[in-house]
């Protein structure tokens, strides 16, 4: 798969790395010499330009590509870039990075976002699914499907405890995707019986309202 990063900073050197790992051939863009350190990532292609500009992603052949990645510190920028890599070239997934969650609702397919990725956002939803027990948390939301990634942890009191999965019926387009037990992901069978502290993961489709899925995990 060929991918194209915009942003050598920390957030894109990350990325490039772990794509790397996978075998994957990496362009990383940035415009700031002092970003080029290319000594972190030697395998990626690096390229000093304005990822914001055509001539730069042509440069970048952002035309072939499978996926670009607008992982800049600087929304305006990211947004410009989805668009660009959009309407421009087709690609066919483009990842911005959300800098400030007040600007979060324009990461759309308006711009040419596929998915937008919040790390405040994410963090914070981490910190309250560390604390609420019991409680039904949205961890990520898919811009172009509205599809939500859900999380709720089963306390001890749960009416669920003991159930199977296949004795629970979820919602209509919601679906059990993982339940994560102590540190084992485990991929849901009808048989497998449901414990406190069980860790579900569900994707949810847009039509699904929280309320729906959290009367039947709380009761009521």
């Amino acid at each position: 798969m060929k991918v194209v990063i915009a942003g050598a900073g920390s957030v894109g050197r990350s990325i490039a790395r772990e794509l790397l790992v996978n075998e994957h051939d990496v362009t990383i863009i940035d415009r700031q010499p002092s970003a080029m350190r290319v000594a972190q990532v030697p395998e990626a292609e690096w390229l000093l330009a304005d990822a914001c500009e055509l001539a730069t992603l042509d440069e970048a052949e952002a035309g072939k590509c499978d996926v670009i990645v607008a992982a800049t510190g600087d929304d305006k920028a990211n947004l410009v870039i989805s668009l660009l890599a959009k309407t421009e070239y087709g690609v066919p997934r483009v990842v911005a990075r959300v800098n400030n969650p007040k600007n979060e609702w324009m990461f759309d397919e308006a711009w040419g976002v596929d998915v937008a990725v919040s790390t405040p956002r994410i963090m914070t939803a981490m910190v309250e699914e560390a604390v609420a027990v019991g409680d039904l948390v949205k961890i990520f939301t898919f811009h172009q499907s509205g599809a939500d990634i859900l999380e709720f942890t089963l306390p001890s009191d749960s009416h669920l405890v003991g159930q199977t999965v296949g004795q629970v019926t979820w919602p209509r387009d919601t679906v059990l995707a993982a339940i994560v037990r102590g540190d084992r992901p485990l991929s849901p069978q009808n048989d497998d019986t449901l414990e406190a502290g069980d860790e579900l993961l569900f994707v949810s489709g847009s039509a699904v309202t929280l309320e729906d899925l959290q009367r039947i995990l709380v009761g009521g």
